[in-house]
């Protein structure tokens, strides 16, 4: 511990032992009174863990002795005073007097410390019913006292919990609070429960049961408990909310600064000492018959709160822990909401003075308000209105007297009307009505989830501008629908319309546009930045063409090093537009990526080249390294010891795996450089299947599995390199037995049909996932999937390239097993592997792809 402890047990006299009286002098009472005055601070201070059940009649007992305390320390101190007051005499008569009178005090103190250490014993020992031993401390700074046990003795018998016990004790000496921890010692679980107050406090270690809640959550949930009363507690400090909690008696254990506040007083402290209520009698007993029925008091209220009528919502809970309660002010919400009424009321007599037809629905899609305007726009009755329709009743009586846009289907547009309701932005529309008249219509979602409607009659004005609209609608439309440089030429060769993107991309002045320039004069202004190109001069023709007109695309360099794409596009009305956009980035990626696959493929063959030419020159010394190891497994340098003989197996096996794997890089090399030539000849496929097997039967015992060979009878023989269809084999062999569980079973098949012949292996493994299943084929893809598999990456790769230089085709899926369901009780996935080989002898190729 951090703490140093102090034994007091020894002194402790035998239980049931009457105490003897101590000596009769001053300095023996004031230690006396001190000791029992500390020891009496402690269990006062140790008196809120009464709230335990497992200790409540033992802290009652131990309060009782701690209030007999008290009469010693007022002897002590009248037994010092006397002392002192003898030194203090020079009458001789008189201090003897005084000397009598004090011999007489100190030994009524005498007897009384020797009543109060027989309480205090009686107090530990209720204090440490059913606890083997306690710890108690009458300061932050003093000694910890260990009772019923020595501090060795104590640490001995938590073994390894001894750590907990010096967090809690360190916990409670640090700050006051409550600790109750289940912990596992090698004499079974233990709790350690303490309380601190005031710098004193008291930690017992008693066995716990083995059903206790607490042994099984461990001191996970004490601590975040204990982080959350403190976190709530200083939330509750810095709200601005008063909020308050009172015992089962009423009175009041906490409040907030914001309480305190409210009430008029200097500190909480002040407050909750002062027993000063928010809350008159009258809303305090209306309060406690609402927690008497339900629990919980919710109310809206009028309290004086910082010497100001305030409109409250109380909320106040009651349970075991008293009640809980938190007032939030609402003052300036009812405020604001007066405020808001006001102010609807003075914009709906404005709204009632606008030419604009204005219409307010409320959340229930019922008509709130309306204006003049649109009893007059849509003839509606004003006692109709007055009635506060629903819109759907509206919109039906609209549609009667067709003032609404004929629709094929008014119930869907309704509905898409009512979509408002939901809406985030205002919808703005468009009302055609059979009588002629144009309506614009905004619908505007308010904030309450209504929606207010805004209706301009623009008839007159869209007559007005329709007239002019149809000159340049056409032109208009187009323009806007187009990103590039855009310039429009009319049918007189003109230039009517044109966009900043045209301006800025031949640096042409807007001043100059406005002449309407002909075709020629736009030309000219362009000729600085396209040269003596003969692209104007087809634009010019395209432009003033008089027989027939066609679209026409060119692309040109500009000598700024700018690469355009142009075309033209003959108008309906005779005119021509003209559209330029620039892809001088698109080709230049295009040109970057052409040159970057040009060096990407000679980087490819170098690469293959060198591997190649590394692969074939480390074969020889490969070749030298596996003949002496061979010589020397034979005793040809002398007999080898067990150790010796199992190092050179384990070269050997290592020599053999990097000869195959300078093999299978020399064999990829010749593949990619075209080298490769496949030695075709009659190959029986049941002598060749059997044989693959035969290979891989050591493997297959040394794994613990199960080989199971499937060749159909009609299987016969076919065109084929035998050499490279066993490597294929015995590479997909090779994987299943990797990645199979110990008692699977690995399949190999072969079968003749629709023209090819197929050859398939099948694991019980765990399958091939499918974000890899597209590069499980790709060089150097190797992938842990299993504890025997070992390899870089190249056997599938081998695999697809040697199917492919026969014409064939490799695949690798998913397989469900139906052993590994027997035995297992479920599906079992694992991979199939299929290579077709078709029969066609001229669907062979010679080199890989």
């Amino acid at each position: 511990m951090a703490e140093r402890i102090r034994m007091s047990g020894a002194r402790r006299p035998a239980r049931g032992r009457r105490l003897a009286p101590a000596p009769a002098t001053g300095r023996a009472n004031r230690c006396v009174g001190t000791r029992a005055a500390l020891f009496g601070s402690a269990l006062l201070g140790s008196t809120a863990l009464a709230g335990s059940p497992a200790f409540a009649s033992g802290w009652t007992v131990a309060v009782g002795a701690a209030e007999a305390l008290w009469p010693v320390i007022a002897l002590s101190a009248c037994a010092v005073a006397g002392l002192i007051a003898l030194r203090s005499r020079s009458v001789a008569a008189a201090l003897s007097a005084r000397m009598d009178k004090a011999e007489a005090e100190a030994r009524d103190a005498a007897a009384a410390a020797a009543r109060a250490r027989a309480e205090a014993h009686a107090a530990r020992t209720l204090l440490a019913a059913g606890a083997p031993a306690f710890m108690a401390w009458t300061g932050r700074t003093l000694p910890v006292d260990v009772h019923g046990t020595t501090p060795e003795g104590l640490r001995a018998g938590l073994g390894p919990a001894t750590t907990a016990l010096d967090t809690a004790l360190e916990q409670l000496r640090r700050e006051d609070g409550i600790v109750s921890v289940a912990v596992e010692t090698p004499a079974g679980p233990v709790r350690l429960e303490g309380r601190s107050l005031g710098g004193a406090g008291v930690l017992l270690v008693r066995p716990a049961d083995a059903g206790d809640p607490a042994a099984q959550a461990g001191t996970t949930g004490f601590a975040e408990a204990e982080r959350m009363a403190h976190g709530l507690a200083a939330a509750l400090d810095a709200a601005a909310a008063p909020a308050w909690l009172r015992r089962p008696d009423g009175d009041l254990i906490y409040v907030n600064p914001a309480f305190a506040a409210a009430v008029g007083a200097p500190s909480a402290e002040e407050a909750r000492t002062a027993g000063l209520d928010l809350l008159d009698a009258r809303i305090r007993s209306a309060a406690l018959t609402a927690e008497g029925t339900a629990g919980t008091f919710r109310q809206r209220v009028k309290a004086v709160a910082s010497g100001q009528r305030r409109q409250m919502d109380v909320v106040e809970v009651a349970g075991p822990f008293g009640t809980a309660g938190i007032a939030i002010d609402v003052t300036a919400e009812d405020a604001a909401k007066a405020e808001t009424a006001r102010t609807v009321a003075a914009h709906q007599r404005t709204l009632d003075q606008l030419t604009t037809a204005v219409a307010i629905f409320g959340a229930d899609e019922r008509l709130v308000f309306h204006n003049a305007a649109y009893e007059r726009l849509f003839d509606l009755a004003p006692g109709f209105l007055d009635q506060r329709p629903p819109e759907s009743e509206i919109l039906e009586d609209l549609r009667r007297r067709r003032k609404v846009p004929e629709q094929a289907d008014f119930r869907a547009w309704r509905a898409q009307l009512r979509e408002a309701y939901r809406a985030i932005e205002p919808v703005n529309d468009w009302w055609h009505l059979p009588g002629g008249q144009m309506l614009r219509v905004v619908i505007t979602p308010n904030a309450e989830g209504g929606i207010t409607y805004l209706f301009d009659d623009l008839s007159e004005h869209l007559a007005l501008e329709s007239r002019y609209n149809s000159l340049i609608r056409i032109q208009g439309e187009t323009l806007d629908g187009l990103a590039e440089a855009v310039a429009v030429f009319g049918a007189d060769g003109r230039l009517n319309l044109y966009n900043e993107a045209f301006l800025a991309l031949w640096s042409l002045d807007a001043q100059a546009m406005g002449d309407k320039p002909h075709v020629d004069a736009v030309a000219a202004m362009c000729r600085p930045l396209y040269g003596e190109t003969a692209a104007f001069s087809r634009i010019r023709q395209a432009v003033t063409a008089i027989g027939p007109r066609e679209a026409m695309t060119l692309r040109f360099e500009r000598p700024d090093g700018r690469v355009l794409d142009g075309a033209t596009q003959p108008l309906p009305d005779g005119g021509t537009m003209v559209t330029f956009r620039d892809v001088t980035d698109s080709v230049k990626v295009e040109r970057a990526l052409t040159e970057r696959a040009e060096a990407l493929e000679a980087a490819d063959k170098l690469k293959n080249a060198f591997v190649g030419h590394v692969s074939y020159h480390l074969r020889t010394p490969l070749n030298t390294l596996m003949g002496y190891a061979d010589m020397l497994r034979e005793g040809l340098a002398g007999p080898l010891n067990d150790r010796q003989r199992d190092y050179l197996d384990h070269m050997h096996q290592s020599s053999d795996l990097l000869r195959a794997l300078i093999d299978d890089i020399l064999d990829l090399a010749t593949i990619d450089a075209g080298a490769m030539e496949l030695d075709l000849a009659e190959v029986d496929v049941r002598e060749l299947v059997l044989a693959v097997a035969e290979a891989v039967r050591d493997s297959v015992e040394e794994a613990r599995l199960v080989l199971a060979v499937n060749i159909d009878p009609a299987a016969g023989t076919f065109v084929a390199d035998a050499r490279r269809l066993r490597q294929i084999l015995f590479n997909l062999l090779s994987n299943a037995i990797a990645v199979s569980p110990e008692g699977g079973t690995v399949s190999l098949g072969a079968a003749r049909r629709d023209g090819a012949l197929v050859f398939t292996v099948r694991d019980e493994g765990p399958g091939v996932p499918a974000e890899v299943r597209e590069t499980l084929f790709d060089r150097f893809e190797s992938r842990s999937a299993g504890p025997r598999h070992r390899g870089v990456g190249l056997g599938l790769a081998i695999v697809r390239s040697f199917v492919s230089l026969h014409g064939g085709s490799v695949t690798v899926g998913p397989a469900s097993s139906a052993r590994g369901a027997l035995a297992t009780g479920t599906l079992a996935v694992g991979t199939i592997a299929t290579c077709i080989f078709p029969l066609d002898n001229e669907r062979r190729r010679e080199a890989a792809e």
